[in-house]
């Protein structure tokens, strides 16, 4: 498979970097560190033989890319799928960079992926992947130099074989060389629903600064996976009525709304999405309405969160989109040329370089606490999540009204003043000029 073989697979690392262009004048920077950012400062491609369980040899291709390392580490997850791409790849680092930033994290961004269906493969041949490639990639990577996590159809489990296998390679335990790690290898308590905590939070804050009731809220969701599930139950638990849930398959719609449990535990014990309702082990069916993940997107619901993979909302669905809020939990589902629709027709994208910062936020808690060897409870982990996603959320939601720009530029121009900050402090042409 060729990892650039179609023009739109460039377009995906250039949209992402024309959302850089609308937010440098808001920034106060130096046009060199705008330069710095257009560019990606390592992209590593690699083969992975994996010997499979029938004795036959396979070879997958891997990546990875950091894209920025000013402010610290790179940072990012590594992701299993069989439409990985280094366009894709470059534009998740890229983004990757842009959260930690926006968040005030002291890290760079990265991402890796493998083109592999892992589906396809036995447990024991994920493994052989999984360690392969950190083999590959071992000098690239490490505690001060890059650091990362699990992505798209990555775990737990990968991620403590990986960190087992980088530590073999530099002989000694490494529990801070990766993050997302199963709690017994070093992981942090409340990393498993970090992603879709951050973003349930910044909904709160809007609730707060618009003064709605939560049970007149309706909300859908697309992606019913870790960030969406859990999005969804902290939602449901708080009385927000979720009328919608999607997974790959399709969705399901009920005017009535869900309850949010009960399709948890389905959807984990078979797999399946279905509309259930659930008294202990007792699941019975109720009514719904199947619709497919475009049609999700078009319900008139007050909010829409997209939980899924990128470009879902583009040119061409953008104008019937009826929600007044979009929450973006997952990377990039929203277009450049949507964008423009949605600001015409004012309604509020919170970005998901801001609404799904909580993993990698919690990311760096457990990092920390890896370097620390101390290990915090779980009520710290959330206080310590709210205080940033809230804090951040009200900066970036302040320059939006100080400015009079949409959300996404506000947050791209807060992650660029922090980040153009740190490659000033290290001299730029103007500084140059003046020291002759």
């Amino acid at each position: 498979m060729m990892a650039e073989s179609t023009a739109e697979s460039n377009t995906i690392f250039d949209d992402a970097i024309r959302r850089l262009d609308s937010a440098f004048s808001y920034a106060e920077i130096d046009p060199e560190a705008l330069e710095m950012l257009k560019h990606p400062k390592i992209i590593i491609q690699v083969s992975i033989p994996v010997r499979m369980d029938d004795g036959s040899l396979r070879v997958f291709d891997g990546y990875r890319v950091r894209h920025d390392d000013t402010c610290g580490p790179g940072k990012g997850g590594i992701r299993y799928h069989q439409d990985v791409s280094l366009n894709e790849v470059k534009a998740l680092a890229f983004w990757m960079t842009c959260k930690c930033a926006v968040v005030g994290l002291p890290y760079g961004g990265g991402k890796g992926g493998i083109v592999v269906n892992p589906k396809e493969l036995s447990q024991l041949e994920l493994e052989r992947l999984s360690r392969g490639f950190i083999r590959q990639i071992a000098d690239f990577i490490g505690p001060e130099v890059d650091v990362p996590a699990p992505d798209v159809y990555t775990n737990a489990m990968i991620m403590g074989w990986m960190m087992d296998e980088y530590s073999k390679i530099v002989r000694k335990r490494t529990p801070a060389v990766i993050t997302g790690k199963p709690i017994p290898l070093g992981g942090s308590l409340g990393r498993d629903d970090a992603t879709g905590r951050g973003g349930y939070y910044c909904i709160k804050e809007l609730e707060r600064i618009r003064g709605w009731s939560p049970d007149d809220i309706r909300v859908a969701i697309q992606g019913f996976g870790n960030a969406g599930q859990h999005n969804a139950r902290l939602l449901h638990a708080d009385g927000y009525k979720v009328v919608a849930v999607s997974d790959s398959q399709g969705g399901i719609y009920r005017a009535d709304g869900f309850d949010i449990p009960s399709l948890i535990k389905t959807k984990n014990e078979s797999r399946e999405l279905k509309a259930v309702y659930c008294e202990g082990s007792v699941c019975e069916v109720v009514d719904a309405e199947s619709i497919s993940n475009e049609a999700l997107l078009e319900l008139d619901v007050d909010i829409l969160v997209p939980a899924a993979l990128e470009n879902q909302i583009t040119k061409d669905n953008a104008a019937n989109i009826k929600a007044g809020i979009i929450v973006e939990l997952a990377n990039g589902p929203t277009t450049a040329e949507a964008d423009a629709i949605l600001n015409r027709a004012d309604i509020l994208v919170v970005p998901d370089i801001l609404a799904n910062a909580g993993g990698v936020t919690v990311s760096y808690f457990e990092w920390v606490q890896n370097k620390a060897g101390y290990y915090w409870p779980l009520e710290e982990v959330h206080t310590k999540l709210k205080t940033i996603m809230s804090r951040e959320f009200n900066a970036v939601y302040d320059l939006m009204k100080k400015h009079r720009i949409d959300m996404r530029t506000a947050a791209y121009a807060k992650a660029l003043k922090r980040i153009g900050e740190a490659i000033s402090a290290q001299g730029t042409k103007q500084f140059f000029d003046n020291n002759h």
